[in-house]
């Protein structure tokens, strides 16, 4: 059963079965980011060139590379925080159409993810879920409170590391906004995509002396529920807790 579900996948979302797309059609593009209220409470982050420069080993960072679960209560600064938003989902430049110049490759620059983060312990911010917002490069508050911790740790299928480290990145998958090129070929790219983010943040992080590991086992329904997102044209695809 599983695997003819598998194959019916790989076959409808072929090149050749995509059909015409929004972007063939001329229509207008989605936006860059998810819109919020203007009353929202927003945190401005540092420049992430606020971090003090250090010759980095490339090679010896590569191999250094592990799935880090275990974590010091020692807090992320908010400046490391915005260090690693800006590796994985920093703008460099906005283009027309709906398009994106950032700091990880994505299909037809459309960048299609929505970074979410589940924070428990970053200096001089309060815990809670927050979303970031590349283009401002800032934080949007969405729900503040430990209190969370009784429906984000079941969503994660009670993997203690979500409760120990300083902060969860959750990546949202927006599936209009890489549709609109590809059609339904745009499931693949979104997939593929956010291995592009995760990896960014696992070599980001080794550089700040602090580690990672990516979640891909989750509760679908109650992850999306808590992101308030429909789990269809808006799910969480991916997640990575970090700490030092």
């Amino acid at each position: 059963m599983e695997q003819s579900i598998g194959r019916e996948y790989m076959k409808q979302s072929t090149c050749a079965n995509c059909g015409d797309c929004a972007r063939d059609k001329k229509l207008i593009p989605p936006p860059l980011q998810l819109p919020y209220a203007e009353d929202s409470s927003i945190i401005k982050l540092p420049e992430p060139d606020m971090l003090a420069d250090q010759e980095i080993n490339f090679l010896e960072l590569i191999e250094l590379r592990t799935s880090v679960r275990q974590y010091h209560e020692t807090p992320l600064t908010l400046a490391e925080l915005s260090y690693l938003l800006w590796c994985t989902q920093g703008v460099k430049m906005a283009m027309p159409q709906g398009t994106s110049i950032r700091n990880v490759p994505s299909a037809g620059a459309r960048h299609a993810l929505e970074t979410y983060l589940y924070i428990n312990r970053v200096d001089g911010v309060s815990p809670g879920l927050y979303r970031f917002l590349a283009l401002e490069h800032a934080l949007l508050l969405v729900q503040s409170g430990e209190e969370l911790n009784a429906v984000m740790v079941p969503a994660f299928k009670n993997q203690k590391m979500v409760k120990t480290c300083a902060v969860t990145f959750i990546w949202l998958a927006v599936l209009e906004r890489m549709a609109y090129a590809y059609g339904q070929r745009a499931y693949r790219y979104i997939h593929l995509d956010a291995g592009h983010v995760c990896q960014n943040l696992y070599l980001a992080a080794r550089t700040i002396n602090s580690g990672v590991c990516a979640i891909g086992a989750f509760d679908d329904e109650r992850l999306n529920a808590v992101l308030g997102v429909d789990g269809e044209s808006q799910f969480a695809i991916y997640a990575a807790t970090v700490g030092k």
